[in-house]
């Protein structure tokens, strides 16, 4: 089945091609939706009071389509509809910058990705999801905005469109160094030893990938500042963010390894870090310049860009931190969220994960052993591998030809 990659630069210069016209206008009203849905698709119908262009994407486990609509607030009036056919619930929820988020969260059954139309009815805008071969036909109205395809799951970074063919690029972070041991366990091992070896072997294990290449944030036993770490992620235009830990407790009886995204408030902190941040706020990635953009608006592309991210980088951690759950004890079995600075990055999926307890005698003991340190390289890999399978980023060989994707399983045994 393809798919369809829009790279979140040009979902930005889209929104603001059509949104400049609009500066200081009064954010859209959200004020009826309707659901038409049944054991094989659905149609969800929007009505509006203004033009709103949204980013559309799914999440596993459950699986979930998730609208997010810019500058968008709901009308007192609205009631959502109740759930049928395949959706098992609907909710909405107000989000920062004056944006709206649905969610439809669906049967196990449920495939492909979503479709969206852009309709007119009179002095109302309509937006139309669909998934699958719906209900029943559409109705008849006259288009008023152009349709946009879907967003896809991944927000591939602005890699020049000319470049085919290319290699997904993996920047994988070892936490801590130099003056900054990290978590030190109770026989003297410090974590950013072992997150140096693990991201070493992870990095050699992906550069041995057809397809794949890997970018090291350190490959020495030296202090780098954590936003320096994505900084050299963007250099590298980086498909994905892995940042390697070993965790600590005063209860040296926890084990298990976690898996972490960034937080909606990380997000929020980070948003505003963009905006107040003048060389952030006049270019972004792939070159869209948000330098003239007002104030309000500038927001409201920058928080439709984090949306983007936040959910591949669910997505992403989800599979990472499944194939771990084939090495070892796990933590915390789904995954986390917190404000973690290395994770902050706008440009592409970030993850940090947990590896162990280092606090942990036996855990010390297997993140101090080189086959042990393979076996979670292994593992790591192999979720990164599943997600680039399903979501091959555009231009690159994985997206060229996706059924030859290679197939990864966990390294058994120590």
């Amino acid at each position: 089945m393809s798919r369809f990659h829009i790279p979140i630069w040009l979902i930005l210069a889209a929104l603001m091609a059509v949104a400049l016209p609009a500066a200081g206008v009064a954010a859209a009203l959200l004020q009826t939706a309707a659901l038409e849905a049944d054991s094989t698709g659905l149609t969800l119908n929007l009505m509006l009071s203004a033009p709103v262009h949204p980013a559309v994407f799914t999440l596993e486990g459950p699986r979930r389509v998730v609208i997010d609509l810019p500058g968008t607030r709901r009308s007192s009036a609205l009631r959502l509809p109740a759930a049928a056919g395949l959706v098992v619930a609907l909710r909405g929820a107000a989000r920062r910058s004056n944006a709206y988020r649905l969610v439809l969260e669906l049967r196990d059954s449920a495939a492909a990705a979503p479709r969206i139309a852009a309709l007119r009815s009179g002095a109302d805008y309509q937006l139309q999801i669909s998934l699958g071969p719906g209900p029943g036909a559409p109705p008849a109205m006259v288009p008023a905005l152009p349709a946009r395809a879907p967003a896809d799951r991944v927000v591939a970074p602005a890699h020049a469109p000319a470049i085919l063919n290319r290699d997904i690029v993996v920047a994988v972070d070892a936490g801590h160094g130099g003056e900054d041991p990290g978590a030190s366990g109770p026989g003297g091992t410090h974590e950013k030893d072992v997150t140096l070896a693990i991201a070493r072997a992870l990095a050699a294990r992906i550069n041995n990938r057809p397809g794949m290449h890997a970018v090291l944030t350190r490959d020495s036993d030296r202090l780098i500042d954590l936003r320096e770490r994505m900084e050299r992620a963007r250099a590298a235009n980086a498909d994905l963010f892995v940042s390697i830990h070993a965790d600590a407790v005063r209860n040296r009886e926890i084990t298990g390894a976690s898996v972490y995204t960034l937080s909606d408030r990380g997000a929020s902190s980070e948003a505003a870090y963009w905006l107040a941040n003048r060389e952030n706020a006049a270019v972004m990635k792939g070159g869209v310049s948000l330098a003239n953009v007002n104030a309000s608006l500038r927001s409201v592309l920058v928080d439709a860009a984090q949306s983007q991210i936040m959910g591949a980088s669910v997505e992403a951690a989800d599979e990472v931190l499944a194939a771990l759950d084939r090495v070892g004890a796990i933590r915390k079995r789904i995954v986390q969220h917190a404000g973690f600075v290395v994770l902050k990055s706008p440009d592409a999926p970030s993850m940090l994960i947990e590896t162990a307890y280092i606090s942990n005698p036996a855990e010390e003991r297997n993140l101090a052993s080189r086959a042990y340190q393979e076996r979670l390289a292994g593992a790591i890999e192999a979720g990164i591998v599943t997600y680039f399978q399903r979501h091959p980023p555009d231009g690159t060989r994985y997206a060229r030809t996706p059924d030859r994707a290679p197939t990864v399983v966990a390294d058994s045994g120590v």
